[in-house]
């Protein structure tokens, strides 16, 4: 049986744990070939093995997501050697520290918004190229639902992620009439480290793990899927 993604090739950022890796995994379940980001050579090491349990391939790329030459270099390697990207998945992201936004230290500051903010938009400006050179190009950027509730103490991610959901909507409308489709995914609650270091007390077991999340982030990466600067929220089932 042919499967969804055969041919596709998909750039995930942090690609080696949580939500990036069972995004990643989920991808090459249907075939796509990964192109798997992160700072950990270890952790992209181990998906990479994974991925071949499930008879498909990837390509390792360690890496700050931060140094944007090197996603420079990266979209430009990426041309040489598939002459196209079919799906960028901008998954990386810090939370940085919970506290007072008078409190929070500029660099802090400066990290998450590099991270969650800036990062992604050198990977768009890098990627775009390559998305058009797709039959069907898709973006998916993680959000959080931080960005509209804006709850105290989180001030410093629920901006940068509100800058995030305002930069893809731009760049969704500048491809309105094109074959680019760019959205947001807003997981939610989900079992992942970042929950666990924002809510310690939390029972973990209650919230949907990252692997049922991520089914829901390779609809959005279909070629039927054609809903533009939207941010779709995880829809968990009965």
């Amino acid at each position: 049986m042919t499967k969804s993604l055969a041919s596709k090739i998909a750039l995930v950022t942090g690609a080696s744990r949580g939500l990036g890796r069972a995004i990643a995994l989920a991808l090459a379940a249907e075939g796509a070939h990964i192109i798997a980001t992160a700072r950990t050579t270890g952790g992209l090491e181990e998906l990479d093995d994974e991925i071949k349990k499930l008879g498909s391939s990837a390509t390792l790329v360690p890496m700050n997501i931060t140094d944007s030459p090197g996603i420079d270099r990266l979209g430009a390697a990426i041309f040489e050697r598939w002459k196209k990207l079919d799906i960028l998945v901008g998954n990386a992201g810090v939370l940085g520290k919970l506290t007072p936004l008078p409190h929070l230290d500029p660099k802090v500051w400066d990290e998450v918004m590099a991270v969650n903010v800036t990062a992604n938009y050198r990977l768009l400006r890098s990627m775009d190229p390559l998305l058009r050179l797709s039959d069907a190009g898709r973006a998916v950027f993680v959000t959080s639902g931080v960005a509209q509730s804006t709850p105290a103490y989180w001030g410093g991610y629920s901006v940068s992620k509100a800058a995030l959901e305002a930069m893809v909507k731009t760049y969704a409308a500048e491809n309105a009439t094109g074959k680019i489709r760019a959205n947001l995914f807003s997981p939610g609650a989900t079992r992942t480290k970042m929950r666990s270091l924002a809510m310690p007390g939390e029972d973990p077991m209650s919230l949907p793990s990252a692997e049922e999340v991520a089914a829901q982030v390779v609809a959005m990466c279909g070629v039927e899927f054609e809903a533009n600067g939207q941010v779709v929220r995880f829809a968990r089932k009965a």
